[in-house]
């Protein structure tokens, strides 16, 4: 699926900074495929609000939404990725239940 996801968003968004973390070895379940976070830095996401930047990546995956059990967006234009340090925020913990910290 980490694959995938990167496949699509690269096509999708020409992104100058992507990093898909699979976080799924964070949280209780046997699936090693179902929580993942994503950090997008694309000019694609300049003049773009933050509700339309989501929904753009949601339509990019299509039905695989239904696979995935936590997508943690993290999606910016490069002006405010430079602002941000070129740091993302730490993921919030699942409410389905996790395994250890998921700190930095």
């Amino acid at each position: 699926m980490q694959v995938e996801i990167e496949t699509l968003m690269q096509t999708a968004f020409a992104p100058v900074v992507m990093r898909v973390e699979n976080e799924s070895h964070r949280h209780a379940g046997p699936d090693t495929e179902s929580h993942f976070k994503l950090t997008l830095v694309a000019q694609a996401f300049e003049g773009v609000s933050r509700v339309k930047r989501h929904q753009a990546v949601y339509r990019v995956m299509g039905g695989r939404m239904t696979l995935i059990h936590a997508l943690a967006l993290h999606l910016y234009t490069p002006s405010e990725w430079r602002a941000l340090g070129e740091v993302a925020p730490v993921s919030p913990r699942c409410s389905g239940g996790h395994r250890g910290d998921l700190g930095a």
